[in-house]
């Protein structure tokens, strides 16, 4: 079996060492914190006034009998949502994070074909740990594009050529696959991440277990499972 040399021990020890030292369970905690502040006060700035308040049931009024009436399309000002929401919140971050991840996989690369050249199978395993991780989280962020595109899309043809014509149905299935993406999201990790898979059945199997079936039920943790094993 292949050992990695001393150098490459010392530089793959001393990122994890640094990663450990500056991603701490604290600072991940004020991070995490910091996203739902953002979010909320993102989610409330209509609420403080920037809507079309005099709007409401005129759309209801016009409507024809059976006909769905989407009330937000009526009452959000448009320069809040494409100025405000998708050029700031959307378009801004998701440039950052491309280019992010297109840094992150230049680097996890440039690692492999190091180690390739070396022969060295322990570190190839991390960097393609890393790679396969870098991947997920990719996938995630194109579901995130494609589910949020298109309404924001429409928001800004509506907005910048009010004499152009979006179809309601149009409007209607960009807002539904927006509110989609979220469901989407925990199905990407379970197909990509085992241990995420593992936790994601059990769940459904302790939802859908029958009482004439305890056998179902009596489904040990994953991480309770593994230790088990390893004894």
């Amino acid at each position: 079996m292949n050992s990695l040399a001393p150098d490459q021990c010392y530089s793959q020890g001393s990122k994890t060492l640094e990663y450990s030292t500056i991603v701490t369970q604290q600072r991940a905690w004020r991070a995490v914190c910091l996203c739902w502040v953002l979010s909320t006060v993102t989610g409330l700035v209509p609420i403080f006034g920037w809507h079309n308040r005099e709007k409401i049931g005129v759309d209801e009024r016009n409507a024809t009998p059976g006909s769905i009436v989407c009330q937000f399309t009526t009452v959000m000002r448009m320069d809040y949502m494409v100025y405000f929401n998708f050029f700031g919140w959307v378009v801004l971050p998701l440039t950052i994070m491309m280019g992010l991840y297109a840094e992150i996989f230049y680097v996890i690369r440039k690692q492999l074909n190091k180690r390739a050249e070396a022969s060295s199978d322990s570190s190839s395993k991390y960097y393609d740990k890393e790679l396969k991780l870098a991947k997920s989280l990719s996938l995630v962020l194109f579901l995130f594009t494609v589910c949020w595109l298109p309404l924001h899309v429409m928001n800004c043809v509506h907005y910048f050529c009010p004499t152009c014509h979006v179809p309601k149905t149009a409007m209607y299935i960009g807002i539904f696959m927006s509110h989609a993406n979220s469901a989407v999201n925990p199905l990407v990790y379970a197909f990509r991440i085992n241990r995420f898979r593992r936790t994601l059945l059990q769940i459904w199997r302790r939802l859908l277990c029958k009482s004439n079936d305890p056998s179902l039920c009596n489904i040990s943790p994953p991480a309770v499972a593994e230790k088990k094993l390893n004894q």
